[in-house]
């Protein structure tokens, strides 16, 4: 869970969510303890429609620019200066969630031993993150919570990651959440940053995107502020450590896979055209 400022953790997710079960979406993964829902073929396009309407200021939804920001989000712009991560290479942040500073949220057993905490979860996925992404030859930095080069830090992205509760609220606190820096002096380029991560994570692992119940530890997430004003940024809580516990610490590499698909759509400006889903058929 994201933290608002030193030392202290955000809220848990409400218990009264809203997001209905038929918003859970079949996929690929070896994850068996779900069962796959029927699926309209629109919902790829929901998703990114509740993204846009989540990250725009109220000020910026006017009618003139509402369409022209959907297209911006959904078709690439032609760079003036293609991405080359080679040559030379480019900078991306990369933030383990609760690092350094506590242990996020904590699983407990019956018994109340620790048995697992969101700071670890995060390191390992982070990791993997920063692994990818230096293969491909882009400068990786892998940062702690409220890690000093935060200040003023300049790069082409920055992704915090985090998760949510440990504790069981219902059967739908399952899925991802994903709130993008909007203080940035380029709003459009941190809208396309957070709609690339949801289309590219739920790709990667069928995790359902919760566009309703992003927090404001979320979108005021301390980070945001202290970065340099012409880096984008966003935040990701990757899944609920309860319901998706199982895909968070088995599956870790599918997961830090969609976080770097995200990023790799931003940074190679790729398309994002949502995949017709399948009902299943009786």
């Amino acid at each position: 869970m994201p933290l608002s400022f030193r030392g202290q953790t955000s809220t848990i997710m409400e218990a009264n969510m809203e997001t209905p079960s038929r918003r859970r979406l079949a996929r690929s993964a070896p994850r068996q303890h779900k069962s796959i829902n029927a699926i309209a073929p629109t919902l790829g396009i929901a998703i990114l429609l509740a993204t846009l309407f989540t990250s725009l200021s109220p000020t910026s939804l006017s009618a003139g620019s509402l369409s022209d920001k959907l297209a911006f989000l959904l078709t690439p712009q032609a760079p003036s200066n293609p991405v080359n991560p080679v040559e030379p290479a480019l900078r991306i942040g990369i933030v383990s969630g609760h690092r350094g500073n506590d242990s996020g949220a904590v699983c407990t057993d019956a018994n109340g031993n620790v048995t697992l905490t969101e700071a670890d979860v995060n390191f390992k996925i982070a990791t993997l993150v920063v692994q990818k992404l230096t293969k491909l030859g882009f400068q990786v930095d892998l940062l702690n919570e409220f890690d000093t080069r935060l200040n003023g830090y300049r790069a082409v992205a920055v992704v915090s990651i985090h998760n949510d509760s440990c504790q069981y609220i219902n059967a739908e606190a399952t899925g991802f959440k994903v709130a993008a820096a909007l203080n940035t002096r380029d709003a459009n380029r941190a809208s396309r940053l957070l709609a690339c991560l949801v289309d590219r994570y739920h790709r990667a692992t069928g995790l359902p995107f919760h566009a309703n119940s992003i927090t404001p530890d979320m979108t005021s997430y301390h980070a945001f502020s202290e970065i340099d004003p012409n880096t984008v940024a966003a935040i990701i809580e990757t899944g609920f450590l309860n319901l998706d516990q199982e895909i968070l610490t088995q599956h870790t590499d599918q997961v830090a896979d969609g976080v770097a698909n995200g990023i790799l759509c931003f940074v190679n400006n790729e398309n994002i055209e949502p995949t017709p889903i399948p009902t299943d058929t009786p």
